[in-house]
């Protein structure tokens, strides 16, 4: 009755279904109550009845982004690569139409940008067409969701130091054409210039110390005037010693004499703790 499982990756894409046994990928986040109120992954109870076609997919006030109406709403992103799962999650295809539209849920446990739309962010920078300049890309587990909101139309220029990390970006963006990896230091915006064009947004989760310097480095020299920064901010990266609050108003005070102007913040509580995320201008 489950059968097809196409919007499941057939089983194969988690694990061989191995995975699926452990109620949210063998229970390394399952167990954070996220996952497991969604009946259970397991094709019984309210996911049975998703493979008729019954998934109702929802646009979300943000362009590019979708939410699942369930128990609990699902947030999603329109799979640019269908059939393809990148880091093992879960997918649904709606036939819309005779047109198969497959999406992939955006865990905002795994993702800060997922925590702050299900946070409730009042501004997204980040839509369909948008250039996006994405620093500390890691693996590309967001940058995967960042490459479905921008579309065909957008770029995401993923910048990540680390060489490990660097080379599942890189192999995903053999798959994603809208993204360009670059493996190098954020700091040194100038060794990669001539790869970024200029950019709509620039979006940074690098937790380092010096974070507002490097957005605001990276900010001079690719990001049009008028165009936004996201910051993710993690309070004990910046300082382990003074209060979370304490922590992000000192670093707003920074972007702003740096002609970033802070428009918005939103803690990502519950799904990580003492982080916030700064939305801005910049001039």
């Amino acid at each position: 009755g489950r059968g097809g499982g196409g919007g499941r990756g057939g089983g194969g894409g988690r694990g061989g279904g191995g995975g699926r046994g452990g109620r949210g990928f063998g229970g390394s986040r399952g167990g954070r109550g996220f996952g497991g109120s969604r009946g259970g992954r397991g094709g019984e109870g309210s996911a049975g009845g998703n493979k008729q076609g019954k998934v109702i997919v929802i646009p979300h006030r943000f362009p590019g982004v979708y939410l699942i109406k369930g128990k609990s709403d699902v947030l999603v992103t329109k799979n640019l690569v269908p059939g393809e799962s990148v880091y093992g999650e879960r997918r649904y295809q709606v036939t819309d139409d005779d047109d198969k539209i497959e999406y992939r849920v955006w865990n905002p446990f795994r993702s800060k940008l997922g925590a702050c739309l299900m946070g409730g962010v009042g501004n997204m920078p980040i839509k369909p067409g948008s250039k996006v300049l994405y620093l500390g890309a890691a693996s590309g587990t967001s940058v995967s969701h960042v490459s479905d909101m921008v579309g065909s139309e957008g770029v995401v220029y993923a910048v990540e130091f680390s060489h490990r990390s660097g080379r599942d970006l890189t192999n995903m963006s053999k798959k994603r054409t809208n993204i360009v990896p670059i493996v190098e230091d954020a700091r040194q915006p100038l060794k990669y210039r001539m790869l970024v064009d200029m950019v709509d947004v620039v979006f940074a989760d690098v937790a380092q110390p010096d974070q507002a310097r490097i957005v605001a480095l990276n900010a001079h020299m690719f990001l049009k005037s008028g165009g936004w920064f996201v910051i993710s901010i993690k309070a004990n990266c910046v300082d382990s010693t003074a209060k979370p609050e304490v922590v992000f108003a000192s670093e707003m005070e920074k972007l702003k004499k740096e002609k970033c102007k802070p428009k918005e913040k939103l803690t990502l509580e519950p799904f990580h703790r003492n982080h916030a995320m700064v939305l801005g201008i910049y001039r």
